[in-house]
């Protein structure tokens, strides 16, 4: 096993899903790092929807049912030093915003802050506490520490912290030194994720990532001695000439750091992409399923082995209290705002995602304007979709309830074949059932 020791101090997210997942319902955003579908926020190109109000107003029916379920809040930070070569995510570079790229972040943030004071405007005096914060990108470490410091302070005098609320920023190595974790540790936030990917020199080059991989030892060792109470790495499997000893040396290089909670995603490759182009003209061979199943299995195996508990198709954690609650909110359906450019907000059953460009993101919150681009009511049948499709990737399974007849007529099929088992009133994914994901949800949403 690899030593993680810190290297020299002088020395995120990817498209991704567990073998098999299946397609996001309704314009649902991909998932990135650690992040399911409905974390990343910020898909490559906003999903059809209708218009959205100018005062950003809800119906009455969503405001009075605020409380009801878990409330977060996800910051979109959608700054890059550079863009990653399977990235599509909604990020700008220094190079892309030219050169008012020091005043357009400045901007930003004083854009971001007022977001949040106009969410809790338009929320009311029913707004719950927030229990969970999730600053997510981009690089959120990119901006100085006095700004998320500044973002979360808003966010606390608004609505409130609950006790034990956790806040996570993601961050790449490269973009934090150990007085930089230190700040953010002083600022509240309490759980980091590291965009990791791999320990393989030549897997990083192929996926166009500038960090060095023994940095990654030396970071979380700064995590640790700064305090803070969770740290999580994200992993990507299946990159073009990736062998599965690369596979291997990645998944005990990360073991070896012993972090908290482990995120592995199989690469896919996206549209409009640097890595799309070079595998489209043949430069890089794409992805293979088999090659990237053989990938999971070796995680799931290595993981559990080290104390890991898998409560998600594609995350790990060492106990309960290190699972992602934020990701949790998504998945079982809580309610949350996206606070920035191409952010998307759920509540109650209504869905918006902002515009795009943080530019003309800041320049809506400046007319103070809701900066919502477009925005969609889900009606009682899409809910009990998405339900189907989320809750189905979790460790603690789907309530048979939620199925219509045509999915309970399916279920003695897919105990048969072993994909799913029975517990409790729930349906559970066996091992052979998360390679095939995908497939079940087929059978249950026919």
């Amino acid at each position: 096993m690899a030593a993680c020791t810190p290297a020299s101090e002088s020395g995120t997210s990817t498209t991704a899903t567990a073998s098999g997942s299946a397609t996001p319902p309704n314009g649902a955003p991909p998932g990135t790092d650690e992040r399911g579908w409905f974390d990343v926020l910020v898909p490559s190109v906003s999903p059809p929807g209708g218009p959205a109000p100018l005062d950003g107003g809800l119906p009455d029916r969503v405001r009075a049912g605020l409380g009801s379920r878990p409330f977060g809040i996800y910051v979109h930070v959608p700054f890059c030093s550079t863009r990653c070569g399977y990235c599509d995510f909604n990020t700008y570079t220094p190079t892309e915003l030219g050169e008012e790229n020091s005043a357009v972040r400045t901007n930003y943030v004083e854009a971001a802050i007022e977001e949040v004071r106009m969410a809790r405007r338009i929320l009311g005096d029913g707004a719950p506490t927030v229990q969970t914060v999730f600053f997510g990108g981009g690089t959120p470490t990119l901006l100085h520490t006095a700004h998320l410091s500044a973002i979360l302070a808003a966010i606390s005098a608004e609505f409130g912290l609950s006790d034990g609320a956790e806040v996570t920023t993601e961050a790449n190595p490269d973009s934090v030194a150990l007085w930089d974790l230190e700040e953010l540790r002083g600022a509240g936030i309490n759980r980091i994720s590291f965009g990791m990917q791999s320990a393989v020199d030549h897997v990083l080059a192929t996926l166009q990532r500038t960090h060095d991989p023994l940095r990654i030892p030396a970071v979380v060792e700064w995590a640790r001695q700064a305090g803070f109470e969770q740290v999580s790495l994200d992993l990507i499997y299946g990159t073009p000439g990736e062998t599965l000893t690369d596979w291997r040396i990645s998944l005990e290089a990360a073991l070896a750091c012993h972090p908290d909670h482990v995120s592995a995603y199989a690469l896919i490759v996206e549209p409009g992409t640097r890595l799309f182009r070079q595998v489209h003209t043949g430069l890089l061979t794409p992805p293979d399923e088999d090659d990237q199943a053989d990938k999971y299995l070796l995680a799931d195996e290595r993981l559990a082995a080290e104390g890991f508990e898998w409560y998600e198709l594609s995350n790990w954690a060492r106990s309960l209290g290190s699972r992602s609650r934020h990701n949790l909110l998504y998945w079982t359906g809580g309610d949350w705002w996206g606070v920035g450019a191409g952010a998307h907000s759920h509540v109650g059953g209504v869905r918006w995602w902002n515009l795009r460009h943080p530019s003309a993101y800041a320049g809506r919150i400046g007319l103070t304007h809701s900066p919502a681009e477009a925005r969609e009511e889900l009606d009682t049948e899409a809910r009990r979709v998405e339900r189907v499709m989320l809750e189905i990737r979790l460790r603690a399974g789907l309530p048979v309830a939620a199925l219509d007849s045509a999915g309970l007529a399916a279920v003695p099929g897919l105990l048969d074949r072993g994909m799913v088992t029975t517990a409790g009133g729930r349906l559970v994914l066996t091992r052979h059932g998360r390679l095939l994901a995908d497939a079940v949800v087929r059978d249950l949403l026919p």
